[in-house]
């Protein structure tokens, strides 16, 4: 079935030529001229996409774009302004719109931003059908994903939890070892055992010991009584080392004996504690490289390798980022006592985009500054920092207006686009770019240097 897409504006001619152009494009289309009728056809229609003129009598196009979101709030819309006001473009993002155009504008960009609309549209409805099913598995022990990748990891847990293997789990920082970890063990027969972890790079070599091993009373200033170690507290269950690739050449030294004689001294102490322990071990350090530089066991890794888990970052399995994205959205709205359950098609856009360096830990972050900040039901991309914003914001359709007006609410990557498109029209002319700016032939300069632009070209 064709996508349906709905034209609100005042200008009859506009409306009839994208009509035209769109049902050209294998579309659906309905016309208004004004905000009533248009909110008539959405309560009446099935509406994909709205493409809404900021500029009409009666409602403007950010009333207008109020009113439906209050009728649906996970409705695409795009704005389209003849008046090139980007201080316009800003407030209709922040109620909600998914991008917009001005006019004059190019069709093939158009119908870029009506296509990536309905695909990320197709996504959010997507995961709204598959929460209701069941027929796809989407979790497993609180671990969000399914994607492949995450899938597979999934069949792999089920296969090797109950074997009493080593597991080396590797991954960049944020992509959630430590759950991987957690669900080997509630799948093993030790889950009746403790899970003890242990994060090797939180501590320095003489604490890491002690705290692995344990220590007698008077081993050393302020042992004033007898510890146990993670080793012999995980006895019967299962020890976590986590970050392993920080630690020590002699620590590593003395865990590959426990794993190889299930058997240690604590500090201080005189007699071997024997203890039944799995081990499973994580770090986002490049092992193999350590070892060439002498900075791991190469026996040592061996003997943890023997089955490898390698978690994918969050860029290379986008698909699951909505679904996370809903997760951390009601989790931590019930945390701040919030009641936001939407997050808008932008925002969605934006968290698509992102390459995410801090992975899920730091999607968890964002969505839950965004609750925080947003004075809404809802969470839109403009309640994201700016450096998450960066690469989802879509600034092509900007035209070169004058500088004084735009930059209070402009991004600065939208400046400098703005900057550079005027260069290129000037063919690099700086005086006829900076009267084109409005703006003075040394504020434009100071630009320059302030974004780095080259202008040896």
């Amino acid at each position: 079935m064709d996508n349906s897409i709905l034209i609100i504006d005042d200008d009859a001619g506009l409306r009839n030529s994208l009509s035209v152009f769109l049902q050209k494009n294998s579309f659906n289309v309905y016309q208004a001229a004004g905000a009533k009728k248009g909110i008539n056809i959405i309560k009446d229609k099935d509406i994909d996409l709205v493409l809404l003129d900021i500029r009409m009598p009666k409602i403007n196009g950010i009333e207008a774009l109020k009113m439906i979101k209050q009728i649906n709030s996970s409705l695409n819309i795009i704005i389209i302004t003849g008046y090139g006001s980007i201080e316009t473009a800003v407030e209709a993002m922040k109620e909600g719109a998914f991008d917009y155009i001005t006019k004059p504008f190019n069709l093939k960009e158009l119908i870029n931003k009506i296509n990536k609309a309905l695909e990320i549209n197709y996504l959010v409805v997507r995961n709204k059908l598959e929460s209701k099913e069941n027929n796809i598995k989407k979790n497993f022990d609180n671990i969000i994903g399914k994607s492949e990748s995450m899938q597979k990891i999934y069949n792999l847990i089920k296969k090797i939890a109950k074997n009493n293997v080593t597991v080396l789990i590797l991954g960049e920082s944020g992509v959630g070892k430590e759950m991987i970890a957690k669900a080997i063990h509630n799948h093993s027969s030790r889950s009746d055992g403790p899970f003890i972890k242990v994060n090797c790079a939180a501590l320095p070599e003489s604490l890491l010991e002690s705290e692995l091993f344990g220590y007698e009373k008077g081993a050393f200033t302020g042992a004033n009584k007898k510890k146990k170690g993670m080793f012999e507290l995980a006895n019967k269950g299962t020890l976590f080392l986590d970050e392993i690739g920080d630690m020590t050449l002699a620590t590593q030294a003395k865990i590959l004996r426990v794993l190889q004689e299930r058997e240690f001294r604590s500090v201080g102490g005189e007699k071997f504690i024997k203890v039944d322990v799995r081990v499973l071990a994580a770090t986002n350090t490049d092992l193999k490289k350590a070892i060439i530089e002498n900075n791991f066991r190469e026996d040592l890794y061996y003997r943890l390798n023997v089955i490898k888990i390698k978690v994918p970052p969050l860029r290379e399995r986008r698909e699951d980022i909505p679904l996370l994205s809903t997760y951390f959205l009601k989790k931590y709205s019930k945390k701040h006592n919030k009641i936001i359950d939407v997050l808008t098609p932008d925002a969605t856009h934006i968290l698509m985009c992102h390459d995410w360096p801090g992975n899920v830990r730091e999607l968890e972050n964002v969505i839950e500054q965004a609750i925080v900040l947003s004075e809404n039901n809802v969470v839109t991309s403009l309640d994201f920092p700016s450096e998450i914003r960066g690469r989802g914001f879509d600034v092509d359709g900007i035209e070169s207006k004058g500088l004084k007006d735009i930059t209070k609410n402009l991004t600065s990557e939208i400046e400098k686009k703005i900057i550079l498109d005027t260069l290129v029209e000037t063919n690099w002319n700086r005086n006829q770019t900076a009267e084109m700016l409005e703006i003075t032939p040394r504020t434009l300069y100071n630009k320059i240097k302030e974004y780095k632009i080259d202008m040896n070209r």
